[in-house]
């Protein structure tokens, strides 16, 4: 469904990513790990069409991801991300923020979008909170929202980047909950992570990224168990006692 083909990018004369290759069949869930910095985040922000890649060839169900090209906004409208920060609109309710994407940029009338909007509320737990804003909520609903917000625009593969990583510890199982019922239905996801257990859980391969390569990859059960990449293995050892 995604298929990424060396794919290089620089950011001025830093070079980022160095030749990344890989590809994400339809159902699959994909976790993307390594140190910070190893340009995870910016694969995910190349699939979608955020960053324009310098080389190589990123495609989605056989369309090429090309930033300059008319139909990118169509072409991305098919992969819903959740960032880090939840970039909710906080002057506006919860169900507001929801149907923001249905309502503005597919056109779909207004009655609709809330109907589907109150659906996917009710399906991360928040059917309590339509109309509260953001302020007013954990960074665990926060996150909540951010994904009901992504599935609204009914994507046919999502991207996380590092969904967890603002959240309390305490609040991170409630969004990771979410992750996996997705999962469970067969949502193709592409999931940047620290949280390993989630990893070797739910995702099917796992890739560990290193200086802009990819340099560990495999079935993730297995390559998190018993990892043969020595900076892998240092990285699983520092992440496990952090």
């Amino acid at each position: 469904m995604i298929r990424i083909d060396n794919i290089t990018k620089s950011f001025g004369p830093h070079q980022v990513l160095h030749g990344i290759s890989a590809e994400i069949r339809q159902g699959e869930v994909v976790c993307l790990i390594g140190p910070s910095g190893s340009g995870k985040s910016t694969v995910l922000r190349c699939i979608n069409g955020l960053e324009r890649y310098d080389g190589g060839v990123i495609s989605i169900d056989g369309v090429t991801v090309d930033a300059s090209s008319g139909n990118i906004r169509q072409i991305c409208r098919s992969v819903g991300m959740v960032f880090q920060r939840f970039n909710l609109f906080p002057h506006r309710t919860v169900l507001e923020n929801v149907i923001e994407g249905p309502v503005y940029v597919k056109g779909e009338p207004v009655d609709k979008a809330r109907k589907r909007g109150k659906e996917l509320l009710d399906r991360v737990g928040l059917a309590a909170k339509y109309n509260a804003y953001p302020p007013q909520l954990s960074g665990g609903q926060q996150q909540r929202v951010a994904i009901a917000r992504a599935l609204a625009m009914e994507p046919r593969a999502m991207l996380f980047d590092e969904p967890t990583s603002a959240l309390d510890p305490e609040l991170v199982g409630e969004v990771l909950a979410v992750m996996k019922s997705l999962a469970q239905e067969g949502m193709t996801m592409v999931v940047v992570t620290h949280e390993m257990g989630f990893a070797r859980a739910v995702s099917t391969r796992t890739l560990f990224l290193e200086g802009g390569s990819i340099v560990a990859e495999g079935p993730s059960a297995q390559i998190l168990s018993n990892p043969t990449n020595e900076r892998m293995k240092d990285f699983l050892r520092r992440v496990s006692h952090s």
